[in-house]
């Protein structure tokens, strides 16, 4: 059985939505190729992303002594993290909520066959 080199990210500051789309471009890439994908991708969660395929490839040679080149995106996925409520109180005693949503984003890499 194939060894799985993981890697987690908690409370990313962007909704589960958006880091979704920027998680669905790499899955099933080279590790590499998501590398190159990320940096040009404008989204805001693509930094945090990159740096968390970046942090699981330095996994897989320091840990298991994998090369980079071996390792593809095996599955990734965004998770929903609590919500952060504010208040902003708006006219005749109302208030308006405003919800800061958050994302758990995991990676797990693995040696091509």
């Amino acid at each position: 059985m194939p060894t799985d080199i993981r890697a987690k990210l908690s409370n990313l500051d962007v909704s589960a939505q958006k880091a979704r789309l920027v998680v669905d471009l790499v899955r099933g890439k080279h590790v590499l190729e998501a590398l190159d994908i990320l940096t040009f991708t404008p989204n805001k969660a693509a930094e945090p992303v990159q740096k968390l395929i970046k942090s699981a490839v330095a996994n897989a040679e320091e840990n298991f002594g994998v090369a980079r080149n071996d390792l593809y995106v095996y599955q990734i996925f965004a998770d929903e993290a609590p919500t952060r409520k504010w208040r902003r109180f708006g006219a005749r005693g109302r208030f308006k909520p405003i919800l800061r949503r958050r994302s758990h984003v995991t990676v797990i890499l693995r040696e091509f066959e």
